[in-house]
């Protein structure tokens, strides 16, 4: 099978969603504000940055703003004002309560009213959220939510290749989703890639390797490694334990095994048999190997949730 993906090759902006309207930013003055920003809100949400031209951190913050409106595809609108060019709409907007003592300053307008502001240069990850807010306000949602849902979708009904094609673009376009590159590497895997999914868990930025989506994936990983290793002694397992049922370094093989065939609840447990015999055996093997489980398993998974209630009640009786 010929899969390829590049973390480091990202789409241009506006994701999956194709060419961006031509007016989704766009500079403005006083002429063209009632129908560039109020009326407009309307329809979508529009961002006002208010910047001037000897403003340093305006230089910083105006690229931001256009990267994540554009990342919206269409669904919030940019219009840039220069105060120094339009001192009257300033100083009219000042009157209606927006505070315009410094720049830059950013207003969201919605069904033509100030729905939120901010002042100062935020960073990109920042105004993401700001916008993500504005947008949940007017009852819609970033398209990369909805890229992120129809993966999701499409990985619950088996179509991985669905999947990582989803994943994909959604990763190349939002390099530091984590969610998204940890659904590249899940569906890479489920599709025989594994050497490729642990390029892709390693190519992860060092602020997202411990996110619990890439951990999930990396111990997943780790697991069929180990399963396969010790799914072709599956019977000498099962043997070496009818000889003694306290050789828990079998067990504990015995339950990646298991893991690797699919058969979660009998993976786990092996492994809570060995708990409940000797809990410290070997620095509490058994219990770490479990907890690998439910990294890997997800711990909304049916099979973990039963598993973590059967360890409570060992370790807590």
């Amino acid at each position: 099978m010929d899969v390829i993906f590049d973390p480091n090759r990202q789409q241009a902006p506006g994701g999956a969603g194709g060419a961006l309207p031509a007016d989704v930013i766009k500079d403005g003055d006083q002429k063209t504000f009632m129908r560039d920003v109020v009326e407009a809100s309307r329809q979508v949400p529009v961002l006002v940055d208010f910047w001037a031209t000897w403003c340093g951190p305006c230089k910083a913050l105006t690229p931001a703003i256009e990267k994540v409106v554009r990342a919206a595809g269409g669904r919030v609108k940019l219009v840039k004002i220069d105060i120094d060019k339009n001192k009257a709409l300033v100083q009219q907007l000042a009157q209606l309560g927006l505070p315009m003592q410094s720049v830059p300053t950013v207003a969201a307008f919605w069904q033509g009213q100030i729905a939120d502001l901010f002042q100062g240069a935020l960073p990109e990850s920042e105004i993401k959220k700001f916008v993500e807010g504005l947008l949940k306000i007017a009852g819609g949602q970033m398209p990369a939510a909805d890229l992120l849902a129809e993966a999701k979708a499409a990985a619950a009904e088996g179509d991985h290749q669905g999947a990582l094609e989803l994943y994909g673009a959604l990763a190349q376009g939002e390099p530091e989703n984590a969610e998204a590159l940890a659904g590249v590497a899940r569906s890479l895997m489920m599709l025989g890639e594994e050497e490729q999914a642990s390029q892709v868990v390693e190519s992860a930025p060092p602020k997202m390797r411990d996110h619990a989506e890439i951990v999930s994936v990396r111990s997943a990983l780790e697991l069929a490694a180990e399963g396969r290793r010790a799914r072709d002694k599956l019977a000498e397992f099962e043997k070496r334990l009818a000889a003694d049922a306290d050789d828990h370094a079998a067990r504990i093989d015995l339950a990646a095994a298991l893991n690797a065939t699919g058969d979660r609840a009998g993976a786990a447990d092996a492994l809570l048999e060995a708990i409940r015999r000797d809990r410290a055996w070997n620095d509490e093997a058994a219990r770490k190997q479990l907890l690998k489980f439910f990294e890997a398993w997800g711990f909304d998974d049916p099979a973990t949730l039963a598993a973590r209630r059967k360890l409570s009640s060992l370790l807590f009786r």
